[in-house]
């Protein structure tokens, strides 16, 4: 099919301005709220759980799940819906292991429950370290994403398109900090539902309303084999170890975390994930629409003829069956999408400096609330640099499977010590260490030794480590680490604390 992708697109241009217009709004409104720590994390713990659950669901549903599976389902066919399946069972764990007792134990980071009554320095450096890990490994993603989205639809340089992004996204955060990123995330969300929604109901209208149709058109028109697994992972081990790490790795994501201290308190946390759960499981029906949709109505050779990993499968479906207008609305939806999870992710690596790091490592707690919101919007302008460059310096590559390996590392690194926090009185400081350090380091080795770094990337002729993601290896390593170190390290005050902890996380308390 002849696309106009690539070209200057002012449908899209109009878009994209008129959603900045409302955000910077929003940032000017929520800046003039913004006035204590606990506002810029945490956005004064006055969001509703209908509200959380929307923004939630925002901060999930990034450009690898919207550009990503879409691409993956219309090359790959049914093998896609592993990542579909994958990112949405991860929010059951999340709902009754994590969320109630994190609202309860923490205050603007996950590592506040780790440390709740363990020694604050190790643990919350080593937190820190897996945190940044994991939002470099996604800024990264979302970065690459937003700056050849805007190349292709402004016409403009790649660099140039990843400045205005991360310019962008620092005054959502540096002025509005958690409150102007929640409400971008919340508009985010329903433009994102709507338009994906919108377009999957094209798809079915030109099939009659009948999935069937659409899914006997892709037999035939690419085999039977895109309606039976084997198209993307082969190899069983290989597609339950990506499959442990999307599921557990949600529940250690250090953005989605975050969210869970701005609601007022633990029921509104259960309900939020109740709503992000319905939310992102319509989502990810939709998206499987649309993947088959551009499969049969695109096809995977004008696809990959734009972009190899099959990232504009959505865009070109978009204009296929709307034209250039409504393309130019799917591409503003997409970058409304990297816009607000690279706010939320910038916030939580920004939180793991200020908070964690400057706070109760640097100041041992001892510091004014004014200082407090100085390094915590210092620590902001820092990430969003670190972000453009990130940007710049990855133009060009694959990057898709780095969201899946920042999924590995929260799974292996991040869950253990939260579990094992939380649940387990034998719990030690240097069980903790180990669990974070050994599981986030395990990951990057792994993922650095498999067939997706050496063989794709390095261009080298065999892989040392067979799996593309690490995480039947690396999340049992993580979990491992935390019980035999703690077994080997007993302390006596961990353990009369815990009475405190277990009260707390079914009684709560104040924060």
């Amino acid at each position: 099919m002849q696309t106009t992708l690539g070209q200057t697109n002012p449908v899209a241009i109009l878009f994209f301005f008129f959603f900045i217009a409302i955000t910077l709004g929003i940032t000017y409104w929520a800046a003039r709220r913004t006035r204590t720590t606990e506002q810029f994390y945490a956005a004064g713990r006055s969001i509703s759980g209908f509200q959380n659950g929307l923004a939630l669901a925002g901060d999930y549903m990034s450009a690898a799940s919207f550009l990503g599976i879409a691409g993956l389902v219309a090359l790959s066919g049914f093998d896609g819906l592993i990542y579909s399946i994958g990112f949405l069972v991860g929010w059951p764990v999340v709902m009754f292991l994590i969320a109630e007792p994190l609202r309860n134990l923490g205050k603007y980071t996950f590592a506040d429950v780790v440390a709740y009554r363990l020694r604050q320095v190790p643990v919350r450096s080593a937190a820190a370290v897996s945190t940044l890990a994991v939002v470099a490994l996604y800024l990264i993603a979302q970065m690459v994403g937003a700056g050849n989205l805007i190349k292709l639809m402004f016409g403009l340089s790649y660099e140039v398109a990843v400045v205005i992004v991360g310019a962008v996204m620092l005054a959502y955060v540096l002025f509005g900090g958690m409150v102007a990123t929640t409400w971008v995330q919340i508009v985010k969300a329903v433009l994102l539902l709507s338009g994906a929604f919108l377009l999957a109901l094209l798809v079915l209208f030109h099939y009659g309303l009948n999935p069937l149709a659409l899914f006997q058109d892709a037999a035939a028109k690419q085999g039977d084999k895109v309606l039976a697994p084997g198209g993307l992972v082969a190899n069983p081990i290989d597609t339950l170890s990506l499959g442990l790490a999307l599921m557990l790795g949600t529940a250690g994501l250090p953005h989605i975390l975050m969210r869970f201290y701005t609601v007022p308190d633990a029921k509104a946390a259960r309900t939020s994930v109740t709503w992000a759960t319905l939310f992102i499981g319509f989502f990810y029906l939709v998206t499987f629409v649309l993947g088959f949709g551009a499969m049969t109505l695109v096809g995977p050779d004008a696809i990959r003829a734009i972009d190899k990993g099959g990232n504009m499968a959505a865009p070109l479906l978009a204009e296929a069956l709307g034209g250039t207008p409504f393309l130019g609305f799917i591409a503003a939806v997409a970058f409304a999408t990297i816009l607000a999870v690279v706010a939320g992710l910038t916030l939580s690596g920004a939180a793991a400096l200020s908070h964690d790091i400057w706070v109760n490592v640097v100041r041992q707690g001892h510091v004014s609330e004014g200082e407090q919101l100085r390094v915590a919007r210092s620590a902001t302008l820092v990430l969003g640099i670190v972000a453009i460059l990130l940007g710049i310096a990855f133009k060009g590559q694959n990057v898709a499977f780095t969201v899946g390996l920042a999924f590995a590392i929260a799974a292996s690194g991040n869950l253990p010590a939260l579990v094992y926090s939380i649940f387990w009185r034998g719990f030690t400081t240097a069980g903790a260490v180990a669990a974070i350090l050994v599981g986030t380091l395990s990951a990057v080795l792994l993922i650095y030794l498999s067939p997706t770094v050496q063989v794709d990337i390095l261009k080298h002729a065999a892989p040392i480590f067979p799996l593309k993601n690490p995480g039947i290896i690396s999340i049992p390593l993580g979990f491992l680490a935390g019980w035999l170190v703690s077994v080997l390290s007993r302390e006596r005050e961990a353990e009369e604390r815990f009475l405190e902890v277990e009260r707390r996380v079914h009684l709560g308390a104040g924060d």
